[in-house]
């Protein structure tokens, strides 16, 4: 398990040795196969066979968009794949692609909004943060959106059990009529955004229930700003403070060598703790895996952190040269059906806005030390608050 430490940053949190499966119990007592060897964690989130389950994710609200029924992440079968059809050419390689160059536009505007202030600047409030909602606001044509009102969702709909349950509650019925109103409106008067989309092909999809459509909606808004606002924090973090020397180089390279950077990344620095809030399979038949058998109806986990340090599958020494390709994929988004809708997106938005930044401000450092960053606390993700700066 990593380090639980919420003041380490997560490139520094350190992670059990990938294992032959064994069992273990959930945090209720409920008994659970564990797998945490690359190839045994790859095999079993794609494996169709293992099927999601409705038992609540470790340290996951109640209230939370990820703890209901309705949420894709919970579906399987001809439920998922319908609400998936409805989404997937939105957010796939080719469609991101032609994203690209408007995404490459808002990273340019905060870059020149950077210069134009001067330093010292803080990150977050200037890049890190406006840089998502900016993308996301533009992708799913909702642009009336207070800033700080989105937060304030995100930071609740995504919710742990820190977070105070009336609250949370209050907060995801608050956005959950938010995006009715919003899929309504889309019906009424479609426009060319992702939302006016998602509603025709649902539509015309059909058999799509209307909670599984909001579910999904309200996890697009708050996940891809949460997410992109994530990994640029983390990975900031990162390079400003322990690898200067990379952040030079970047500034001097292509696109080929950002993305190649960006792509360790992702591997190496998670959102927030990778296993804590791991979603449990259920076995539809017996599979064999890792060289044991799990019956029918057995439940299952994965350590996913453990399994991106297998010697197996990456190399010792994975922090050693950041712009050389990963030795087997990432298991940063997830695997199979399940695949995260937004990994394109947000591997774009990574790319982009690390390799723009750098390249108009080679000498972008942090101004304030590692142990004085406050961090966001009581959401499945973790990133600074502030990243103070100067060059």
């Amino acid at each position: 398990m990593p380090t639980t430490d919420h003041r380490v940053p997560l490139h520094r949190l350190t992670y059990a040795s990938p294992a032959p499966p064994r069992r273990t119990t959930l945090a209720g007592g409920m008994p659970v196969w564990l797998f945490s060897r690359y190839a045994d964690v790859h095999q079993v989130i794609n494996d169709n066979r293992f099927k999601r389950t409705l038992i609540r994710p470790t340290g996951i609200a109640a209230s939370s968009l990820l703890d209901t029924p309705d949420a894709v992440g919970k579906l399987d079968d001809s439920q998922h794949l319908r609400l998936r059809r409805t989404v997937q050419r939105a957010f796939g390689p080719r469609a991101v692609a032609r994203m690209t160059p408007w995404v490459a536009d808002v990273v340019d505007e905060l870059v020149d909004a950077l210069v134009d202030h001067g330093p010292p600047v803080d990150l977050v409030d200037h890049y890190t943060r406006p840089l998502p909602i900016a993308v996301m606001r533009r992708l799913l044509g909702v642009h009336d959106i207070d800033t700080a009102r989105l937060l304030h969702w995100t930071e609740h709909g995504f919710a742990t059990v820190e977070r105070d349950p009336v609250e949370a509650a209050e907060t995801t019925r608050e956005f959950t009529e938010f995006t009715v109103g919003l899929l309504a409106e889309r019906r009424r008067a479609p426009g060319t955004d992702l939302i006016s989309s998602l509603v025709l092909a649902a539509d015309a999809e059909g058999s799509i229930p209307e909670p599984q459509l909001v579910n999904l909606v309200s996890t697009l808004v708050v996940g891809g700003y949460d997410t992109a606002m994530t990994m640029l924090g983390n990975t900031l973090l990162y390079l400003l403070h322990d690898r200067p020397e990379v952040w030079v180089r970047l500034g001097t390279s292509d696109e080929t060598a950002a993305g190649l950077l960006a792509e360790r990344l992702l591997y190496l620095i998670p959102l927030g703790d990778p296993s804590a809030h791991a979603n449990p399979f259920r076995a539809a038949e017996d599979i064999e895996v890792g060289g044991v058998t799990v019956r029918t109806g057995e439940i299952v986990t994965v350590d996913r952190g453990a399994a991106g340090r297998d010697p197996e599958a990456f190399s010792d020494a994975p922090f050693e040269d950041l712009f050389a390709p990963l030795e087997s994929p990432t298991l940063a988004f997830g695997g199979g059906r399940h695949y995260c809708l937004g990994t394109w997106l947000a591997r774009a938005e990574l790319r982009l806005g690390l390799h723009r930044l750098a390249v108009r401000l080679p000498d972008l450092r942090l101004a304030a030390p590692v142990d004085t960053i406050t961090w966001r606390q009581g959401t499945i993700t973790r990133s600074p608050l502030g990243l103070p700066a100067t060059w």
